[in-house]
């Protein structure tokens, strides 16, 4: 089928584009932009006022298959991420068998196919069974098609490993998306140490932590000339240790989730086990750090870290409460609200982080609009207003801190390989 998207306001910093255009789907690719007179046979959807952009990408989502589907599937979560406005998600390989062999790689590409939802790409495991003590076989999974290695919810501890890895890696030119954090240093925390620790009673993990990690990785990067991209980063050093990297040419990116550049410890009241997470939600001023470093450039990229959760392993004491929060289906219009509308970054800036950048991380082959790309299309309506309702979500878990919020800026459409894998009609 061709389709024809009238008159919305196409961004793509891949061609430093940002004009209202009609953009022109054939054959899954895209045919064209510019002025174009539409034929009785095509669908011609009216994008006036909503914004036509690259496919945006999840890089960091936890979809739980196989093993713990009870809190999130490969089909849930493709339609949690399609419903956020993603057009493809990069799924950790912390499930259960974990994924560190080409079966597992092969079989989330077999349920992702069955779905026919968004555009899944593995990640794999650098260490076998996540415990780091011995690489798994990167090279079988490459073959097989993840895009990725990480410990995710775990750090490589030993340095010796995780050089190798990135040696290792290399080779491949795909990323580690290491997961920072000295187990040591974090050991019986709960929440960010700090005032706000000390006032609810509980142990606080160090924000040193993070930054030894972070610090470690910058260092074997430069040894070892491989690809490390730092997962939701937190503090305000980290983040230093970033940027003073990539100015000595270090091959570092990074990435931050929504909740770490909105919610700071201050705003965890009553022991909402909602607000628990990894790393921990940190103070007012390294909030202030992540959105500094999404507007000048440093931080590259935008990712839920979508953590499904089950009631019974949120329903319990802070300290015993699992780790993480669901994102796919707030992350994009928390970012409007947060990024846009408080003009902190432009529209063009929002579309790098959430599609082009992680597009290029991953070498994933899209990312632009370019004539002849794949047509991998989000549609965001910049006035359509939502009032966040946990119970409707697409995902199987509600564990979310943004309940009742109003937010604007909602995707209303995804379009994958040319075909629409979600509509949401704004339009009276």
């Amino acid at each position: 089928m061709t389709l024809l998207l009238k008159g919305g306001s196409v961004v793509d910093p891949s061609q430093k584009l940002e004009k209202k255009l009609d953009l022109l789907v054939e054959k899954g690719k895209v045919a064209g932009l510019g002025k174009i007179q539409a034929k009785k046979s095509w669908q011609v959807i009216d994008a006036s006022g909503w914004i036509v952009a690259p496919g945006f990408v999840d890089m960091h989502v936890h979809l739980r298959e196989p093993g713990r589907e009870d809190k999130e599937t490969i089909l849930t979560g493709s339609r949690a991420a399609a419903a956020g406005g993603f057009s493809s998600i990069t799924c950790m390989p912390n499930t259960q068998p974990v994924n560190d062999s080409e079966a597992i790689t092969r079989f989330i590409l077999e349920r992702a196919g069955r779905a026919g939802l968004v555009n899944v790409f593995p990640a794999g495991a650098i260490t076998k069974g996540l415990e780091g003590k011995e690489l798994a076989e990167i090279g079988e999974m490459v073959k097989a098609g993840v895009v990725a290695i990480t410990d995710d919810g775990k750090s490589v501890e030993n340095n010796q490993i995780m050089r190798r890895a990135l040696e290792y890696a290399k080779i491949f030119d795909i990323p580690i998306i290491d997961h920072c954090e000295d187990r040591q240093l974090a050991a019986a925390g709960h929440l960010n140490e700090s005032a706000v620790s000390t006032r609810l009673g509980m142990g606080g993990i160090s924000r040193a932590a993070e930054e030894l990690d972070v610090a470690r990785d910058t260092i074997l990067s430069r040894i070892t000339g491989g690809r490390v991209h730092i997962a939701h980063i937190s503090t305000q050093e980290s983040l230093s240790w970033v940027r003073q990297a990539k100015k000595q040419g270090i091959r570092v990116t990074c990435e931050v989730t929504p909740h770490h550049f909105i919610l700071s410890d201050e705003d965890i009241k009553n022991y909402d086990t909602n607000f628990k997470m990894y790393p921990p939600l940190r103070t007012p001023s390294d909030v202030k750090a992540m959105l500094k470093g999404l507007s000048d450039g440093s931080i590259d990229c935008i990712a839920s870290d979508h953590a499904p959760h089950s009631r019974l392993e949120k329903e319990m004491t802070f300290e015993e409460a699992s780790n993480g929060i669901i994102g796919l289906e707030t992350a994009v219009p928390l970012a409007w609200e947060f990024l846009i509308r408080r003009k902190i970054v432009s529209v063009s800036r929002l579309v790098e982080l959430f599609s082009t950048n992680p597009n290029r991380i991953l070498k994933l082959g899209r990312g632009t609009l370019k004539k002849g790309a794949i047509a991998d299309i989000t549609v965001i309506d910049p006035d359509c207003e939502i009032i966040v309702d946990v119970k409707k979500f697409r995902s199987k878990s509600r564990n979310c801190p943004f309940h009742d919020w109003r937010l604007h800026g909602v995707p209303v459409m995804v379009i994958v390989k040319g075909k629409i894998i979600f509509r949401r009609d704004t339009k009276v």
